[in-house]
């Protein structure tokens, strides 16, 4: 029997693994973007030249979703901009990712319409990111029924609650690494895979797991990035702490914490002495990170305390986005099978590829 849950899709994160993930040779090893292009044609597409390569891969895992994992609730959460409240705060935010080719650009706009038109609720916006929805709908929802954040985003692992039953699903590079976390997680107390039931490629985080790999428990997120920073959203972090921030922030708790301790110790050499002798022979820091932590940069460079506390505020989901909607308005029996069939149908999508033969 399927445990009752709310499953809540990263569509964004889902579609760019999915279309990245069937990429002709051509266009994966080509060396420019204007080589690429040359080989868009080759990219899986309808009769009419729309690119479904993307869609093919979401709508086999919404298939599967629905028939395997049967959750009661689901919603989808996308990226619309980049250009976010983020931004406002740092301009650089994200600034170092390339352009979305047209050909997923273009797959966006268009899944949004088909998982709509199958009624599921899309959530997007200029103004916030998919993780922000997904943190506003748990906080909103998490009293009323468990949740599970899914994503290949590791910025969602701050939304895991054990006491509010909020999992992750994190999507994995390749099912060796999902099997691989089983084995090392859950093998040992004799589950198996089936009563587990996760998707494909999927390991599904608890409090326990995510202090497990990332050191921190899921409050403390933020705080890391905060000191390490994000090279995926150009969050920058404390520039030579990284290694060390876990085992601070399991000392001290948060960004704000670590720094009133190293302030109260910068009242004599002595103080300051000792606090970084405890770092060392108590938290098993190597090498002292004070420097790193305290560096003033030169007129408009960001680094040290103002450093942490920005990236920590960017790495911050929001939870309070005001929602206008009702648990029973992301109702499963709201999704129409035969509307994401019709739509297979005319991007020429084989129903077979993406709901089995035996649902034919």
């Amino acid at each position: 029997m399927p445990v009752r849950k709310f499953v809540i899709v990263d569509g964004s994160s889902l579609l760019s693994t999915c279309y990245y993930a069937v990429l002709p040779r051509e266009i994966l090893f080509a060396k420019t973007d204007e080589e690429k292009m040359r080989h868009y044609d080759k990219i899986l597409h309808a009769a009419d030249g729309t690119y479904t390569n993307g869609i093919f891969g979401v709508l086999k895992a919404v298939a599967s979703l629905v028939k395997r994992q049967q959750p009661d609730h689901v919603a989808f959460v996308f990226d619309k901009t980049r250009d976010t409240f983020r931004r406002e705060l740092y301009p650089d935010y994200k600034g170092t990712r390339t352009s979305t080719p047209e050909p997923l650009k273009q797959q966006f706009v268009l899944l949004e319409q088909i998982l709509a038109d199958a009624g599921f609720k899309v959530l997007y916006s200029d103004r916030y990111e998919a993780d922000d929805y997904a943190g506003s709908l748990v906080m909103k929802f998490r009293d009323q029924i468990p949740m599970v954040v899914m994503t290949k985003d590791h910025d969602y692992l701050q939304l895991v609650d054990d006491e509010h039953n909020v999992r992750a699903w994190m999507v994995q590079a390749r099912q060796e690494k999902a099997d691989e976390l089983y084995e090392k997680y859950y093998a040992p107390y004799g589950l198996d895979k089936k009563s587990i039931n996760l998707p494909e490629k999927t390991f599904e985080f608890t409090a326990e797991h995510v202090f497990a790999e990332e050191g921190v428990r899921p409050c403390q997120i933020t705080d890391l990035k905060g000191i390490q920073g994000d090279s995926s959203d150009n969050i920058p972090g404390v520039k030579g702490v990284a290694s060390a921030a876990p085992l601070l922030l399991n000392e001290y708790g948060t960004v704000e914490a670590v720094y009133a301790a190293v302030r109260e110790a910068e009242r004599d050499k002595k103080s300051l002495k000792e606090l970084q002798d405890f770092w060392k022979q108590n938290l098993g820091i190597s090498r002292s990170p004070y420097k790193a932590l305290t560096k003033t940069g030169e007129q408009g460079e960001l680094c040290g305390e103002a450093a942490a506390l920005l990236s920590k505020e960017l790495a911050t989901i929001k939870t309070d986005i005001e929602l206008d909607y009702t648990l029973d308005d992301f109702k499963l029996s709201h999704y129409d099978e035969g509307k994401l069939r019709a739509w297979c149908k005319k991007l020429d999508i084989k129903e077979a590829s993406v709901f089995g033969a035996e649902g034919k």
